[in-house]
């Protein structure tokens, strides 16, 4: 099969599977297992595509031309295959991790949960194998809309409250400022591609980039940088897999992977550079960095706790490109695969300790790490990893934006990084301190709690196993993305 056809398919696979999975609705062991199925078919169609790109290949497809300049099509380039491989290889265990959640906390319409978390991932591959603007956009739109019942899914009045905000800010920047933005691009350089060293420079005045950098920002709303964060908080009503996959799987990764394709593609590291345009990004990054972790140490609520971590998080990867350099672009795109498999560890931990114990509270967890030290023992290395801390993946990204702030004299960037991290210490390490070292007030709270089930164990012990491995195979992640193009091809 050719290249091509393989991009078709490994987003063929996860936007037909809703219709089997509807097929097999009444047969709950069938439809879990048409769920994994396809996962492990999207992601080897992923991986060959991966083996591909490494070997140099660049597959393109075009499927329709709407208007001149405005192309339905893909293209697959380095950063793009590195999400599209987050993305797929990480449906696996939260597929797997899923079905134990759902059966374990006897969840209703599983079968409708399924559907629209398969319809999220073909949106989060659409939106990685975009090959212009215009494509990605479309996928981002699908993106939003198809995980809104999943906020909505417990049907309380919080949760449709939860869903009607998590809705009411990503379209509403999307379309007020994302659209805009899109339109002004393609009006002034007469299409949406995607290329190398960025399509602006010579069709518009330096004194405007700012302001096209603003709508781009902000618009982009699934990056949940501040202020319009607030939808990421108020996500935390859906059940713990979709909390997974709003902040490691899909959709948070969807809105920073996007402001890395625009800072690299269509504006240009260089273009960013010379201008000065993205230094007011720098210091929003930098603030919301700060603002959100101090706000997440407030927090008694668990994943609310988790959330605000999630919005400090992402805008390390919007100050990667800020910084608008090479390594930056490194530092960013790496913090994308090195947070997924730290935070997806942190809400898979959450998830099993509500089904287990039903405890959502961090002030309840007092010595609740005896009775699930697998679980307790995984998040302090998921937390360790977020934190930065070597052997953990997290070191290698913070790493490489310290080394891209130094790069370009930013001594303040490099001190933000630092108290970020020492803020991480503080709301991260005091929820396993309490569950294994202090005593619960009540001795028989916890005498019948054990381990959630097997399907919720394995994928934390997977996903925290891969904030190890990742931090000592770095070498080859390093290497792959400095092939992303950040010159124009003209240029050595």
């Amino acid at each position: 099969m050719s290249n091509e056809n393989l991009l078709l398919l490994a987003i063929a696979i996860p936007a037909l599977t809703p219709f089997l999975l509807a097929l097999f609705g009444k047969l709950p062991n069938l439809r879990d297992a048409v769920s994994v199925v396809a996962s492990i078919a999207t992601f080897a169609a992923v991986l060959h595509l991966l083996l591909a790109v490494i070997d140099g290949a660049r597959p393109a497809i075009s499927l329709l031309e709407v208007m001149p300049g405005l192309v339905l099509g893909f293209e697959i380039e380095p950063l793009g295959m590195l999400f599209a491989t987050v993305a797929s290889g990480l449906w696996i265990p939260t597929s797997l991790y899923s079905i134990g959640y759902m059966r374990g906390a006897h969840e209703k319409n599983q079968t409708r949960f399924a559907i629209c978390f398969a319809i999220a991932i073909a949106a989060a591959v659409g939106i990685a194998f975009s090959g212009n603007l215009f494509t990605l956009f479309i996928f981002y739109e699908v993106l939003t809309i198809s995980t809104y019942p999943l906020v909505a899914h417990k049907e309380t009045p919080e949760a449709k409250k939860g869903a009607r905000t998590y809705l009411a800010i990503l379209m509403t920047t999307s379309i007020l400022f994302l659209l805009v933005a899109l339109i002004w691009t393609w009006n002034i350089t007469g299409t949406t591609e995607f290329r190398a060293g960025g399509i602006l420079e010579g069709h518009i005045d330096p004194a405007l980039v700012p302001f096209l950098l603003a709508l781009f920002a902000f618009g982009i709303g699934k990056a949940a940088l501040m202020p319009f964060h607030r939808w990421l908080p108020a996500a935390m009503v859906a059940p713990t897999p979709v909390s997974a996959l709003l902040h490691a799987v899909a959709v948070v990764k969807a809105g920073v992977f996007t402001m890395l394709k625009v800072g690299t593609y269509i504006f240009g590291v260089g273009f960013l550079s010379k201008t000065g345009a993205a230094d007011w990004l720098m210091w929003l990054a930098a603030a919301s960095i700060l603002i959100a972790s101090i706000v997440a140490i407030t927090k008694d609520d668990l994943k609310a706790r988790l959330a605000y971590s999630t919005v400090s998080q992402l805008s390390y990867i919007t100050l990667g490109v800020a910084l608008a350099t090479q390594m930056g672009v490194v530092g960013g795109a790496m913090h994308i695969v090195t947070h997924a498999f730290g935070k997806i560890a942190l809400f898979m931990c959450a998830g099993a300790i509500y089904v287990a114990a039903h405890k959502t509270k961090i002030s309840q967890l007092d010595g609740l790490g005896r009775k699930m030290p697998i679980t307790f023992f995984c998040f302090t290395i998921a937390a360790l990893s977020i934190i930065g801390l070597p052997p953990f993946a997290g070191a290698w990204s913070k790493w490489y934006l310290m080394i891209a702030a130094a790069e370009t004299s930013h001594l303040i960037i490099i001190g933000v990084l630092m108290v970020s991290s020492l803020l991480n210490v503080a709301y991260l390490l005091p929820i396993p301190a309490r569950a294994f070292f202090l005593k619960s007030k009540d001795d028989d709270a916890n005498g019948k709690i054990e381990e959630a089930p097997l399907f919720c164990l394995l994928p934390i012990c997977f996903a925290a196993l891969g904030c190890v491995v990742i931090f000592f195979t770095i070498g080859g992640l390093y290497e792959y993305l400095l092939n992303i193009p950040i010159l124009p091809e003209s240029q050595p």
